[in-house]
């Protein structure tokens, strides 16, 4: 009877692959991915699990994390425990553990790509923002950075300081985290697609975790919540909500949650999240830029004012103290992850934003 039971579990494997075969064959039509899933059924299944879970002060995905952390510890000591009080049933109760695992996962897989995962293969942005993306030629790059520069530096004069000259929130950041909608607020005319109704992003009380992880922000699609690091610089912090709350609308790619979090920032109407957006697709554009033509990128460099310099120095000192083996491994999860779902570029795919970047540019100019 138990083997039974363990053959039964092990069948839904079978979801990770039927899961798989699903998010594959919806690569085939993006126009039917947009129109069927994103903007109908993904909506259908997260308005519910928002209204559960999107509204609670605290991050649940957090405490869901952390307890299945400990339940599985708990579940690992339980069965070495049992293997070492029986261990003439050592291969019957690890096929059972196994089995659960399997089932579980397979489960959790299906869920994801049902609850989230679809959206990877939705129309690309740039269809959806009607611009062109062809190749562009370094020259275009560099006015790109040109003009980003010029609007960072305006920026810059009209947000707060700290005692050491570094940019700071004009608001707490529990204050901060609840004036981020008011930049999709200002889009979703002109994007109806971009129309956010989802709860507030919320912090992480783990955060130094996620720092030490590389990890700046993560979307939960089993909650519908969009988790921020709260312990990153004020200058990032408004962009990486922002870029968070692309996810939860349903945008999956990281580098599209980039652009998007851009175009949410630069119409949010406090400066400090302007300048958090701009600020991040000026880094964008011109580590672009230094990997074409080091001689402009070094020459553009010299005009960021003064403040903007030190901004971006002390971000810098931020992440060299959590620069450890550890972050290199969860990158390498990232991009395994990435890939996955059918995101061939990888961890690399974050560089595609300077492409929608120029396409604007080229469109009606970034103002």
């Amino acid at each position: 009877m138990k083997i039974k039971k363990i053959h039964k579990k092990l069948l839904l494997v079978l979801l990770i692959p039927l899961g798989y075969l699903l998010l594959h064959l919806s690569s085939f039509s993006p126009h039917l991915t947009e129109n069927i899933y994103s903007k109908g059924l993904y909506k259908a299944l997260t308005i519910p699990l928002n209204l559960l879970f999107g509204y609670i002060p605290i991050s649940v995905a957090e405490i869901v994390l952390i307890s299945t952390v400990l339940i599985l510890l708990f579940l690992i000591v339980r069965t070495i425990i049992r293997i070492i009080k029986s261990p003439s049933e050592k291969w019957s109760i690890l096929g059972r553990a196994i089995s659960n695992i399997v089932a579980a996962s397979s489960i959790l897989y299906l869920s994801f790509i049902l609850l989230w995962g679809f959206n990877y293969q939705r129309l690309p942005f740039k269809d959806i923002a009607g611009y062109d993306t062809k190749p562009s030629d370094v020259s275009e790059l560099k006015l790109v950075c040109i003009a980003l520069i010029q609007r960072t530096n305006e920026l810059r004069e009209l947000v707060d300081e700290d005692s050491e000259g570094i940019m700071k929130l004009s608001t707490d950041i529990n204050n901060t985290l609840k004036r981020a909608h008011k930049g999709y607020k200002n889009i979703e005319a002109e994007y109806p697609e971009l129309t956010y109704k989802f709860g507030r992003p919320k912090g992480v009380l783990l955060s130094e975790v996620m720092s030490y992880l590389g990890i700046g922000g993560v979307y939960f699609p089993f909650t519908t919540e969009a988790n921020v690091n709260t312990s990153l610089p004020d200058k990032s912090l408004p962009f990486t909500a922002c870029h968070e709350m692309a996810h939860q609308i349903g945008f999956s790619r990281e580098d599209e949650a980039n652009y998007i979090a851009y175009l949410a920032c630069k119409s949010h109407p406090d400066p400090d999240f302007q300048y958090s957006g701009t600020l991040s697709a000026l880094i964008y554009a011109t580590n672009a830029l230094y990997q074409y033509s080091p001689e402009d990128y070094f020459e553009l460099r010299e005009s960021f004012s003064a403040g903007v310099a030190r901004d971006i120095k002390a971000s810098n000192n931020y992440w060299e103290k959590y620069e450890t083996q550890l972050q290199d491994l969860s990158s390498s999860i990232n991009d395994a992850y990435l890939k996955a779902n059918m995101q061939n570029d990888g961890v690399r795919s974050y560089g595609r934003m300077v492409d929608l970047l120029i396409a604007e540019y080229l469109k009606r100019s970034i103002k």
